[in-house]
């Protein structure tokens, strides 16, 4: 009786904990799997969820969530397979939900203000620390020619890459916390850009997807950092509610 009541003590202090600022979840890479999010969201009530990337839904995302819909709000940035094909794309981007990618921009959620980087780096554009071969998504259609259009604008696979115009209009604005795909440098595949950003926008906490890792990065400055693995769910504290198993590292195997 002791060790259940210790047991039941800690789990209430937890969930108090877990949803004590912000009231805000952040979702690794679903790849079309929502059931974790989902028992989440009804589990928790929070006030609002950020999914990380690499959506893929299977229909459009509204419809996707149409359960947790009335119960929070839904907010997300994009990854890099989520312009994989016409349908990954359009059952993100075309969706009921397509007002709130929340990729180079800093909105205010719950209180705080949550800033989103979606995509990847991708060479043809640019690949830190290397100098960017072009600033924005116009001056890649002035070079890559018209025959490389998709839906008359830019290819769709770059509609999922970092150009250093976003990068660098985020990096003039303030957040209190970032949600990116891409890894900063503490990941073995991560980025110094990504370093340089948070401490640009003066963030002090950071999640990112894409490696399929759920980790709590040592704490080496004013920014906590964490990797959400995938389908995973932690609060904005930096609590895991929902924690995969670790799979495969995506960049070893993707191209980019």
């Amino acid at each position: 009786m002791v060790t259940s009541s210790i047991r039941l003590f800690h789990q209430v202090t937890y969930r108090k904990r877990a949803m004590s600022e912000g009231h805000v979840l952040i979702c690794g890479d679903p790849h079309g799997e929502f059931g974790p999010l989902i028992e989440s969201i009804h589990r928790h009530r929070p006030e609002a969820v950020v999914l990380a990337g690499d959506i893929q839904a299977k229909r459009p995302l509204d419809e996707e969530l149409a359960s947790i819909l009335p119960l929070t709000q839904v907010w997300w940035i994009p990854g890099n397979h989520d312009t994989d094909s016409d349908a990954d794309y359009d059952n993100l981007f075309g969706s009921g939900l397509a007002d709130r990618n929340l990729d180079g921009r800093v909105v205010t959620i719950a209180g705080l203000r949550i800033a989103g980087l979606g995509g990847i780096f991708r060479g043809q554009v640019w690949m830190p620390p290397e100098p960017s071969r072009v600033e924005g998504e116009s001056d890649y259609l002035a070079k890559c020619g018209k025959g490389n259009y998709w839906r008359g604008g830019l290819p769709r696979r770059h509609r999922s890459t970092i150009f250093p115009q976003t990068y660098n209009a985020l990096s003039r604005q303030h957040a209190d916390v970032l949600v990116s795909h891409e890894a900063p440098a503490c990941h073995p595949h991560g980025f110094e850009a990504i370093d340089a950003l948070i401490h640009a926008m003066g963030v002090k906490r950071a999640f990112h997807g894409h490696h399929h890792e759920s980790t709590v990065y040592p704490n080496t400055g004013p920014c906590r950092i964490f990797g959400l693995g995938a389908c995973a769910v932690a609060t904005i504290d930096g609590d895991f509610l929902h924690s995969a198993p670790t799979d495969q590292d995506e960049t070893g195997s993707i191209g980019r």
